[in-house]
């Protein structure tokens, strides 16, 4: 498990698109979430916010990690209710080499992945293919009873990272270019547009994807860099950019005081070095002023994310690498602190808590069903998901997090978010501190303590099979690339449980989600059939292994061997999805 993956081979848009009318016309799903997860941002009170001047739907979206790098990903958000995406960040670096398993689930969050895995023209590709699938969906008949007539609109946010060189480097530039400006793109991949979208082949597609940026510092970038890479995206890209920062921010007094013995987390072990390394205070408020200056000096808008991930100490043994990156409930009260702490400093500049603040501030730290709309309340926007969807349930988390919020203006007679917001910045100690206030309560924190996160994903005494299994559908929705299927076991075969899973290989790319999750003793990604449409990787690939080939029909190729598996993955797939199958080899 430590050797580093093969790289994630992306579907072509004309595979996505077959795959959507595939499933919606056999199983009524799209990617295999179910339509009671979609989400119609019509039916209830008005949750649009504005992000950096532009209006999107609804306050949340996938942060810029797992959930936002292949474009079947992105358009499972939308459909759960997601309205603003934070892109994987992308560098110029791209072909890193991650040692596996890289994310760690089990009770907070922990990982080692940091930056996109797919080569920088391969992001593009799945951005422009994202934001295609997206515009032929919002107008699909077939939809509109379930995500309304008009689904809102919806803000695609470039990330990129992580010094100048690497942003202003031709390949990159070549990559931001190709969002603001995705005409050609476009044109390129318009005939991909398959059966039944075909009448979309002709849509006029808005070409300009994004013209905002969130600038990802990640851990150790220096402060003279933050600010030139800020300048530089607003002048040579003429975008309007947030600046994410770290939660060493607080400092290792502070964040030490909270996680250690506050929360107690006393595994956890903080290195004052990794905060000595990173942006101080003093010069992170030097470092607003001056950048807020500049964008005003440059017609552009400026904004803050509140934060990166939290550096540690790896004092566990199923990630592979030193250090780790905390997430999850301890983060989000280190993160909120931040956000009182800053609010303090720059009073009334942040576009938060009723305040005019020219100062956008986006979120994203432990955000869950229980205080999304807490934080939505606060002002701000976007309030970005990434542990939550690691969790059961996936994407479909999305909703209920919309849902709850809902609930919330419904019961407090607000018409929309606004409102929500207005109402809670009239609090005495204004919301912001009220709301942190009870992160630091021992009486109302339980859910951020270590106790309070010490339960266990579920285990039973049996071992994973590649045929039959409990069919908990956990490997479905907790993998961040969609890789999982399942299908219903076809009757008169010799294959044991309800439902049958698969795993397409070329967007598994070993993160160890789905071994975390899966009650069975064994690892889904390694056990269950993977498919394969790449020659190349079926050819390096030993085990159950499947190569699915053919136009005028199925053929299937696996090692010698495997004669009964074939048979078996061939009766499920011409029977389940009405795929005829021509023939079926062994090498």
């Amino acid at each position: 498990m430590t050797e580093p993956a093969a790289p994630l081979t992306p579907f072509p848009l004309s595979a996505l698109l077959d795959r959507i009318a595939r499933e919606w016309s056999s199983r009524n799903r799209i990617f295999d979430m179910p339509t009671a997860r979609f989400f119609d941002v019509s039916n209830g009170p008005d949750l649009s916010v504005d992000f950096m001047g532009r209006v999107a739907a609804t306050p949340i979206g996938p942060a810029a990690g797992p959930h936002s790098q292949l474009a079947q990903n992105i358009v499972l958000s939308w459909l759960g209710g997601a309205r603003i995406f934070e892109l994987k960040t992308v560098q110029i670096l791209d072909q890193l080499e991650i040692k596996r398993p890289c994310i760690d689930m089990e009770t907070v969050g922990y990982n080692i992945e940091w930056s996109q895995e797919l080569r920088i023209h391969e992001s593009l590709d799945e951005y422009v293919k994202a934001w295609m699938i997206i515009e032929i969906l919002r107008d699909w008949d077939e939809l509109t009873p379930l995500i309304g007539a008009d689904p809102g609109p919806h803000v695609f946010d470039i990330s990129v990272g992580y010094d100048l060189a690497g942003v202003s480097d031709p390949g990159v530039a070549e990559f931001i270019d190709g969002l603001t400006d995705a005409a050609e793109s476009i044109e390129r991949l318009r005939p991909e547009i398959v059966e039944p979208f075909e009448g979309w082949r002709r849509h006029p597609f808005p070409t300009r994807i994004a013209d905002t940026a969130t600038l990802s510092t990640f851990h150790g970038c220096p402060p003279n860099e933050i600010e030139a890479i800020t300048k530089h995206l607003m002048t040579r890209h003429h975008l309007d950019v947030v600046v994410k920062l770290n939660p060493t921010l607080l400092g290792f007094e502070r964040v030490s005081q909270i996680v250690n013995d506050e929360l107690g987390y006393d595994e956890v072990v903080l290195r004052p070095e990794d905060f000595d390394a990173d942006l101080q205070m003093d010069r992170g408020l030097e470092l607003i002023d001056e950048l807020e200056k500049f964008a005003v000096d440059n017609g552009r808008r400026f904004g803050i994310k509140l934060t990166n991930t939290l550096v540690v100490q790896n004092h566990r043994t199923f990630l592979p690498d030193d250090p780790m990156y905390l997430s999850g409930p301890p983060l989000h009260v280190v993160s909120m602190t931040l956000l009182e702490t800053l609010d303090a400093a720059l009073p009334g500049r942040l576009a938060i808590d009723g305040q005019p603040g020219a100062i956008q501030v986006s979120f994203s730290a432990g955000i869950n069903k229980e205080n999304f709309a807490e934080s939505a309340g606060l002002g701000l926007a976007p309030v970005t998901v990434c542990s939550d969807l690691l969790k059961p349930g996936g994407y479909g988390r999305i909703k209920p997090m919309l849902k709850a919020l809902q609930m919330k203006l419904v019961d407090a007679g607000h018409p929309d978010l606004a409102a929500l917001q207005a109402a809670r910045s009239q609090q005495p100690d204004g919301a912001v501190a009220t709301y942190v206030a009870t992160l630091h309560d021992a009486e109302k924190n339980m859910a951020y303590t270590r106790h309070g996160t010490s339960k266990l994903p579920r285990q039973v005494d049996h071992v994973l099979e590649m045929w039959g299994c409990v069919a908990c559908n956990l490997c479905v929705t907790v993998c961040p690339n969609d890789a999982f299927f399942k299908l219903p076991t076809v009757k008169d075969l010799q294959m044991e449980g309800r439902q049958q899973y698969f795993v397409l290989a070329e967007l598994c790319n070993e993160c160890g989600n789905c071994l975390t999750f899966c009650p069975e003793e064994g690892d889904p990604a390694f056990i269950k059939p993977r498919l394969f449409f790449d020659p190349d990787r079926f050819s390096s690939a030993t085990g159950q292994a499947f190569l699915l080939t053919g136009d005028d029909g199925l053929g299937i190729t696996a090692a010698a061997g495997f004669e009964a598996e074939v048979a078996n993955l061939a009766a499920s797939l011409s029977q389940s999805e009405g795929l005829p199958v021509r023939g079926v080899y062994q090498d």
